[in-house]
């Protein structure tokens, strides 16, 4: 899959959190904002906020026609937006209303409107994958599940990038398994522990270290123990026997950071 220029949706999609796509993020929640409050109080604003916004969506994979729907507005009308009626002769509109711009600036760029074939980052996926593996489904069962083959299966838990249909496929699989018992669906004790050791050995994070805002953010690390990120989730890590996390991690470099200096001081 060919590799998205760095903005706002290669952030949305791609999960990329270089400076240039944060400030493209930025720039987007700034322009949407600003547009949300000036419809508050003028009977007509500024078209320009809106036809970026609009852009900027259709960057995403997210075309006219989808925006359409979300909005309940005629295509047509978003059309004139972004780029006139050339039929009539007229250039994109200037102004327009503050609730058709609320309800444009309202729309994200979410699985629900991405097109099937849209690629996007897969570190939702392959996260509820591999904890749904750390649950003790095999990986074999999840594929049939899936209609997928077993070594499409397990190329797909190592891919970076999948496209909306498969994690709209793993989505619904995650929340329809997430809270079973596999060995009350037909899996075995042998090849339950044998996927929760698999898991293990490849330290990937079960179900519960995961809340449902976070696990599709790449940047967020699961919470293994309740209070990773602190020497007490460092501490249980090592009590639990389960991989040390990055938080854990340096929470603890911090703190022994800091005893060396107090030791020193003592010693001087």
């Amino acid at each position: 899959m060919a590799e998205r220029p760095h903005g706002y949706a290669r952030y949305r999609l791609d999960g990329c959190r270089c400076y240039v796509c944060g400030f493209a993020r930025s720039e987007y929640d700034a322009n949407r904002d600003r547009a949300i409050a000036y419809g508050r109080w003028r009977p007509w604003v500024d078209a320009e906020p809106v036809r970026v916004h609009i852009r900027t969506l259709q960057a995403c994979g997210v075309g006219l026609r989808r925006v359409a729907e979300a909005t309940d507005v005629d295509r047509k009308r978003l059309q004139a937006i972004v780029s006139g009626r050339p039929e009539r002769g007229t250039g994109p509109q200037e102004k327009i209303r503050p609730a058709l711009a609320a309800a444009v600036l309202a729309v994200e760029p979410t699985l629900d409107l991405l097109g099937a074939k849209t690629p996007i980052d897969a570190t939702g996926t392959r996260r509820r994958l591999q904890a749904l593996i750390a649950a003790g489904w095999p990986q074999a069962q999840l594929a049939v599940r899936m209609g997928m083959s077993p070594g499409n299966f397990g190329a797909t838990i190592g891919r970076e990038r999948v496209v909306v249909r498969t994690a709209r496929a793993v989505q619904a699989l995650y929340d329809e398994l997430w809270r079973a018992d596999p060995r009350e669906h037909g899996v075995d004790n042998q090849a339950y522990s044998r996927a929760r050791n698999h898991a293990r050995v490849n330290g990937w994070a079960p179900v519960g270290a995961w809340d449902d805002e976070r696990i599709d953010d790449p940047a967020a690390f699961p919470d293994w123990t309740g209070r990773c990120g602190t020497t007490a989730g460092y501490r249980a890590h090592r009590r639990l026997g389960v991989p040390t996390c990055r938080p854990c991690k340096d929470a603890q470099n911090v703190r022994d950071r800091e005893r060396d200096a107090e030791a020193r001081k003592v010693a001087a």
